[in-house]
């Protein structure tokens, strides 16, 4: 066991892990950390979650000098998330010194990153395009570079930027230290290493199959526009604990969180973007309970370690078989059994088979719950939780109704496990109207082979999975209320809703529609939520900055512009005007 206390960190660093909470060091951490200490290379091959930022990130803040205001410190990563969130990580780790960490990366304005770097920032994150690009400009000086590293090396080449890490590799000074740290190591990443790297330390840890031994890993074939469906019926049945849901893009993770939430499951999405301290609240509410569902990226969940995840959901299949290794072993930690389970269409067998070779395990096909499945367990669930003491005054209540006791019974539990009973056709049986929400109603389907016996349909008609389906618009009697965040803070209609659901406690079927405008947002509820909830959500901080959500009063003396495009529709907030204002509503 090493602790970091061991390590010849600087006192400023030293404190930052211990504000982090770090004690033990990880594998990759004990080797790689004294290694890049003492000046000499490494070539790390470790998978997700060993602690490679900080196996890094650590040393090369030791080699930083604070006065000086240049770049020192460079750090290619191959997308704009992985960018963001490593830059926060090295950001915590200088929070006692007075380095400054810049991300830069495509798709996002130069001028933020032009004046960090002309302000002095000693360490550079980004991507290959945009840091070739800064350097083009004259913007980005790497001359004076004494630390370089590639992360994710591997993703970096299959990604195509191969030419540009030469490029920038041959750019900088010769006499530096490097580290190249990727999950594998294929025979052209062996090629990079050999030519940038002089006589390196190799570390390796966590090969790929000894991650999932605990955990029992299942699929189910679904066709696309059926995940949304799929999923909800899953987490209905099959979670008992927290769950985590991996997808491929930023904008999936936040429509399947909010589609989770209407159904009022406790859910919210993660994805690279989402700033540090945000991210950290959003799993420490998933380690306290007090969120059950996570709909995350991979790149968000890199480092991601939670016990209570009994259950991985690979609602999209991941692009490389190496990816769906580190997502299952998010599950079965700490000797704990788990449950993996991975969403293929009817086209994408040959991924199943890749699967299957690289864990050296055949998955289990399981058939996705059906409606009654999903009403059962709720019975059962309202059933164990019944008291069983004096009944007697009870029973009497329901004799003096003079309806029949097993009716009015079945009558109270349909609406206990918030299922509506059946309408009665002419013929006198119930019919069976099943589509999917939080009260029972789930579209009608089933599953049946079709050509390759592993192959499933679903017959019925829904919405587009990934959309969700629209929640419910509530008309009179709707109570809405104003919170201080907008368009401006980059809010998102899932982080509303996670934040209503999560720390105001509120049911996801309560939350009606969301308009985000630039400076405010508001929210329609079903009804008037408790002081208590309101006093946490004065508090609860969403994009960085606090709710304080409050009634809404209506038009305030500066107007609103036309709204971001709307939760629920595409209608801009019109509140009565003053009386003579003809000026036109934008």
């Amino acid at each position: 066991m090493t602790h970091f206390d061991s390590f010849a960190l600087p006192d400023p660093l030293q404190r930052a892990v211990a504000d982090l909470g770090f004690t033990e060091a990880t594998d990759i951490q004990r080797s790689a950390i004294p290694a890049l200490l003492d000046g000499r290379d490494v070539v790390g091959i470790a998978q997700t979650g060993t602690g490679k930022t900080a196996a890094f990130g650590l040393p090369l803040l030791a080699q930083v000098t604070p006065e000086e205001r240049h770049v020192q410190g460079l750090v290619l990563t191959p997308t704009r998330e992985l960018a963001i969130q490593v830059a926060d990580a090295i950001a915590s780790f200088a929070a006692h010194t007075h380095v400054e960490v810049v991300p830069v990366y495509g798709g996002a304005s130069y001028l933020p990153q032009l004046r960090a770097l002309k302000h002095g920032a000693q360490v550079v994150v980004g991507t290959p395009g945009r840091v070739m690009d800064l350097m083009e400009r004259g913007a980005l000086d790497l001359s004076q570079l004494r630390v370089f590293v590639l992360d994710e090396a591997d993703e970096m080449l299959r990604m195509g930027f191969a030419e540009d890490v030469e490029t920038i590799a041959a750019s900088i000074p010769t006499e530096r230290i490097t580290a190249l740290f990727s999950a594998t190591m294929p025979d052209p990443i062996a090629r990079v290493a050999a030519t940038h790297l002089r006589d390196p330390l190799r570390v390796e840890v966590t090969p790929a199959a000894s991650t999932v031994e605990n955990t029992e890993q299942l699929y189910a074939v679904v066709p696309f526009r059926f995940k949304v469906e799929a999923l909800a019926r899953v987490l209905s049945v099959w979670r008992e604990e927290a769950a985590l849901v991996f997808v491929r893009t930023r904008s999936t993770a936040e429509e399947v969180a909010v589609a989770l939430a209407t159904l009022g499951v406790r859910a919210s999405s993660i994805s690279g973007d989402v700033a540090q301290a945000e991210r950290e609240k959003l799993i420490e509410r998933l380690r306290q309970g007090a969120l059950d569902v996570l709909v995350a990226t991979d790149v968000a969940a890199r480092g991601l370690d939670v016990e209570r995840i009994g259950l991985v959901v690979n609602y999209d299949v991941p692009r490389e078989a190496e990816a769906y290794v580190h997502r299952i072993g998010r599950t079965g930690r700490a000797g704990r059994k788990g449950r993996a389970l991975t969403f293929f269409t009817p086209k994408e067998h040959d991924r199943l088979r890749t699967i299957e070779r690289l864990t050296h395990t055949q998955l289990t096909e399981v058939t996705v719950p059906t409606p009654d499945d999903v009403v059962a367990h709720r019975v059962q669930r309202v059933l164990a939780t019944l008291p069983m003491g004096d009944l007697a005054s009870f029973r009497d209540a329901v004799l003096a109704t003079g309806a029949d006791p097993v009716d009015l019974a079945a009558a109270l539990l349909a609406r206990a496990v918030g299922t509506a009973p059946q309408p009665v056709s002419p013929g006198g049986r119930a019919r069976r109207e099943e589509h999917l929400d939080e009260h029972g109603n789930f579209i009608s389907a089933h599953f049946e082979g079709r050509g390759d016996p592993r192959v499933s349909r679903v017959e019925g008609k829904a919405p587009r999975a990934g959309r969700g389906r629209e929640p419910r618009e509530f008309t009179r009697g709707t109570l809405r209320y104003r919170i201080e965040v907008g368009h401006r803070d980059g809010v998102k209609p899932g982080a509303i809703v996670g934040a209503l659901t999560g720390d105001g406690r509120i049911d996801g079927r309560a939350i009606g529609r969301i308009d985000i405008y630039p400076s405010f947002s508001l929210v329609e509820l079903e009804s008037e939520p408790s002081d208590d909830a309101i006093r946490r959500l004065q508090k609860s901080r969403v994009a960085g900055r606090a709710l304080r959500m409050a009634p809404d009063l209506g038009p305030r003396t500066e107007r609103p512009h036309r709204p971001e495009r709307s939760h629920r529709a595409d209608r801009p907030y019109r509140g009565e005007r003053p009386r003579g204002d003809r000026r036109r509503f934008d």
